[in-house]
């Protein structure tokens, strides 16, 4: 494997090690404040205060991990061969650079803010920041159309989807420990999204074997892949099939 390929591992490998188990911890945590204010269990009381902590840092390492599975992407198929002073993509580069700081601005302002329509403001620019990068061409969306069942199970508009509701409920904290209806709509948040985070747990896999290495890339993408066919594959065949004599 060559530098290019360890990049774009990076982004698996922080959700397998770093958002998966704290997404795990924030719905046990969950579970077990509902159980104490329902069910009346002798749980302490921190519980509820340590779900919605720990939700706010699930949803940060969300944004980030999507930022750093959308930099690495347009970074590698758009910039990394032609960095330069000269490179005819500086303006580009410049205005994706400005988009990425200011989705993590909008995110840290978020983590700051008080007010209910700051928090929801502030939210709607971090997701939109993140739309506006994924919508890039090197950002593989496998479709773009609700109406293609390929859409619905797409590594990136699913993830895309999950960060959206993990900001969301980010924004409303505030509301869900006062009253009861944002509670309620925060448990329905809380049920879509651990249906998502197993949609992503399948597709994020099978994106990886979809994607070569990079010295794989020239000679793997010369295949008609509608057809699931590559050149040289009909002689390779015939020549396999032949028998040669013994002795």
């Amino acid at each position: 494997m060559e530098l290019i390929d360890w990049l774009w591992i990076i982004h698996p490998a922080l959700a397998v090690v770093l958002v998966y188990p704290l997404a795990g911890v924030v719905i046990r945590l969950g579970l077990q404040a509902r159980h104490r204010r329902v069910d009346h269990a002798k749980l302490p009381p921190s519980v509820g205060r340590d779900h919605g902590d720990l939700g706010k840092w699930l949803a940060t390492g969300m944004v980030a991990l999507v930022l750093v599975g959308i930099a690495i992407p347009i970074l590698t198929k758009s910039f990394w061969p032609e960095l330069g002073p000269q490179s005819p993509q500086d303006l580009r580069g410049l205005y994706l650079l400005l988009a990425l700081a200011g989705t993590v601005v909008a995110l840290v302002v978020l983590w700051r803010v008080q007010q209910r329509w700051q928090r929801i403001l502030f939210a709607l620019l971090t997701w939109g920041g993140i739309l506006g990068l994924g919508a890039q061409p090197e950002v593989w969306r496998v479709s773009d159309d609700p109406t293609n069942s390929a859409f619905w199970t797409s590594h990136y508009w699913t993830g895309v989807g999950l960060v959206g509701l993990m900001v969301f409920s980010m924004a409303i904290r505030p509301e869900i420990v006062r009253r009861l209806a944002w509670r309620r709509v925060h448990i329905a948040i809380n049920i879509l999204a651990a249906v998502l985070f197993v949609v992503q747990g399948v597709s994020g896999p099978k994106d990886l074997l979809e994607i070569p290495l990079h010295w794989q890339k020239p000679a793997v993408y010369q295949c008609d892949f509608n057809a699931r066919r590559c050149p040289g594959a009909e002689q390779m065949a015939a020549e396999s099939t032949v028998i040669h004599p013994v002795g």
